[in-house]
């Protein structure tokens, strides 16, 4: 009899039949002779669409809703059906005594093998593989210590109950919308309150009254005090106060009252989860959290390199401490050679802030694997997140950072001055960064008592109002108030650009104008962050066995029916400000002009047709006259750059100067552009609920 071996992915199914012998090609998978695997393409298999409870529910209109099915049911997904239909017959061969569940190790990992299964009225007994990583060695692992699949029914409730909750809010408020202002609109409860939070700094910069402050500097030879109130503040609102202070100290002599020095010791950051990972990626970067995503899978899936990225835990457990010489001996090559080898010689051992088994829930944080890495196989980007990878994990099993800190107080008819500077006594982990020696402020030589010769000017300035927020930011206050999870935050981000509720202008983000009347015509709760957070709890609660998943979603069920009664009695109104006079080549209708993440496009307001052009693209060709990036213009020869400043360029001018500079456009970028250009245009303009708004009758 056989094992058949459930993965997410072919390519982990591919890497896992290698590591199993099994070789023999079968329909949807790979067989050996103790066991069969195959593969999901993703998701085989999803909730029901409405219409396939009623018929009804093809039209949408308002007096069918709420939609509530009795029971939820699934259905095979109609894209990848091939798939599902040879995962089945391989399921139902007679040599098959038990299912092996080997998609990726959480809580929607779960869910896609756990649907599978509930279609195919599976009745063979489960087991479950659970790594960290894809390497032959865990998979060889992961295969002596498989877990009773029975371990695991309280996480498959937990995802089943996501999924079903995000269906009724989600499909019910949408269609509300949708029908009462004949717009096509959509909200979720993840998806609107991080549009909230979006709007909410953008009012906070609007009220924002910028106010001058001013302060005091004493300036010696080669040496600059600030001054201090009272309460240690360097700043104050007062000018006349600090205009008084400055005649009155003019021609003052400053007296050393003392000088002191503290050795100070800062611990390395802590190992990356993957929000954390996202925004240094987007930091240093610019990486949207989706590309970094993206950028980990191909480190995780195919290049085997590093452990799974939908981490939300940036700490280890004990038993992963013994491998670590392995995982130090298979990075330490080219650049991390040498900071590799220092590690190696030192006595590795378990240290409470990088190591605590109770921090770690179902993965613990990234670090290299064992695998070999051959830096010549990454791509510039991989190698990017790769090195971040690398070196946060040999900062933590490197000493602290050792310092001095010296601060001298000086004084001048009573009023406080104060000059403080740092000093390296030991890199530590900071030498992992290979940073090279930063410039330290340099205090001189001086003593109590000590009498200097300054020169007093007043400083002013204005506050800054609060920033929008960035890519990085976003993540932080999503994480903040429990909005999504460590795995699902960069695909809500990423959807919010899709969809046209936000614009990128420079690094900020920017609520469009059909989010913001989107947010007033929304159910005030639905937009509470603590909506979110509290069903991420009560998901928790189920996937620990605490809360009773009918309890659960009885309160969803409940709620699905206040939200479409407030919605249906609402008075708001929507209206398309963004209406073009260009119609539609397909359907005849007014285009809308839209913003994309680095694009502009002009697409049909009728769902049902798609059709979509691209205007121009944000390209990486930088402006001769401010450098900034460029927005390409049209196509082909005809192309033109054209920059913020008011620079032009048609591409053929522009191949010849940049040719000219020795830094010519080589055929390839230009080809990139005009595909990026020609595939935006034929992609949908897909939300969560693309394919039952495509139907849409009103």
């Amino acid at each position: 009899m056989k094992q058949l071996v459930l993965a997410e992915k072919p390519s982990v199914g591919r890497d896992i039949a290698r590591v199993l012998q099994c070789k023999k090609a079968v329909n949807g998978g790979l067989e050996g002779d103790r066991y069969i695997v195959t593969w999901a393409l993703g998701h085989l298999v999803e909730l029901k669409d409405p219409e396939g409870y009623d018929n009804k529910y093809k039209s949408w209109k308002m007096e069918d809703l709420p939609m509530i099915p009795e029971k939820m049911q699934v259905q095979v997904i109609g894209k990848t059906a091939k798939q599902y239909k040879a995962v089945t017959a391989l399921m139902n061969r007679k040599d098959v005594d038990g299912i092996i569940i080997a998609t990726d190790a959480g809580r929607e990992g779960e869910l896609v093998a756990r649907y599978i299964l509930l279609k195919s009225h599976n009745k063979k007994p489960i087991k479950r593989l659970w790594i960290s990583s894809v390497t032959d060695k865990a998979i060889k692992q992961g295969f002596e210590h498989l877990k009773d699949g029975k371990e695991y029914q309280h996480l498959y409730e937990a995802a089943m109950s996501r999924a079903e909750a995000d269906w009724l809010v989600g499909m019910n408020a949408t269609r509300a919308l949708t029908c009462k202002h004949n717009a096509q609109l959509s909200c979720g409860r993840v998806q609107t309150p991080t549009l909230a939070l979006i709007e909410q700094r953008e009012e906070e910069i609007r009220a924002f009254k910028p106010q001058s402050y001013y302060g005091l500097e004493a300036r010696g030879s080669s040496i600059t005090f600030t001054w201090q109130d009272a309460k240690k503040n360097t700043r104050s609102f007062h000018k006349e106060r600090i205009l008084k202070l400055e005649q009155d100290l003019k021609g003052e002599m400053l007296m050393i009252d003392n000088v002191a020095t503290k050795n100070k010791k800062t611990p390395s950051p802590a190992l990356y989860d993957l929000n954390e990972l996202q925004r240094d990626a987007s930091k240093r970067y610019h990486f949207s959290p989706k590309e970094t995503l993206n950028i980990m899978q191909r480190l995780y899936e195919h290049h085997k390199v590093v452990t799974y990225p939908r981490t939300d835990s940036r700490y280890l457990t004990a038993d992963i401490v013994p491998t670590i010489p392995e995982r130090l001996k298979s990075c330490g090559i080219g650049p991390y050679r040498k900071v590799a080898a220092a590690i190696l010689k030192t006595n590795i051992k378990a240290n409470k802030n990088y190591v605590n088994d109770q921090k770690v829930s179902d993965h613990h944080a990234i670090i290299p694997t064992e695998q070999f890495v051959n830096l010549a196989d990454l791509t510039p980007d991989e190698r990017k997140i790769y090195d971040l990878v690398v070196r946060r994990f040999f900062a933590v099993l490197m000493p602290v950072y050792e310092y001095e800190e010296m601060t001298v107080v000086g004084s001048m008819k009573g009023e406080r001055f104060v000059c403080r500077a740092n000093r390296t006594l030991k890199p530590g982990w900071k030498a992992a960064y290979e940073e090279g020696e930063t410039v330290e402020r340099q205090i001189p030589e001086l003593k109590k008592g000590q009498k200097l010769s300054v020169s007093v000017k007043h400083t002013e300035g204005k506050t800054n109002p609060p920033v929008h927020y960035t890519e990085a930011g976003l993540l932080t206050a999503m994480e903040k108030r429990g909005l999504g999870t460590v795995a699902t935050r960069a695909d809500i981000i990423d959807k919010l650009f899709r969809t046209f509720l936000l614009e990128k202008k420079g690094e900020g983000i920017h609520t469009t104008s059909k989010a913001k009347q989107l947010l007033k015509l929304v159910p005030e709760e639905l937009k509470q962050p603590e909506l979110t957070a509290d069903w991420e709890r009560k998901l928790n609660a189920i996937s620990d066995g605490k809360l009773k998943r009918g309890r659960f979603m009885n309160e969803i069920r409940e709620y699905t029916v206040e939200i479409v009664e407030e919605i249906r009695g609402s008075d708001g109104k929507f209206h398309h400000d963004n209406m073009t006079n260009k119609k539609c080549p397909n359907c005849g209708k007014r285009l809308l002009k839209v913003n994309g993440k680095k694009s502009r496009m002009l697409v049909c307001q009728d769902r049902e047709c798609g059709y979509r052009e691209t205007v121009c693209v944000l390209s990486n060709a930088r402006c001769p006259v401010c450098h900034k990036k460029m927005e390409l213009w049209g196509k082909g020869d005809d192309a033109s750059f054209i920059c913020s400043c008011g620079h032009k360029e048609k591409m053929s001018k522009f191949k010849e100067r940049r040719s000219r500079e020795g830094a010519g456009v080589s055929k390839k970028e230009v080809a990139r552009y005009m595909k990026k250009q020609a595939k935006e245009a034929k992609e949908p303009i897909n939300t969560a609920f693309a394919d039952a708004l495509k139907n849409i009758k009103l």
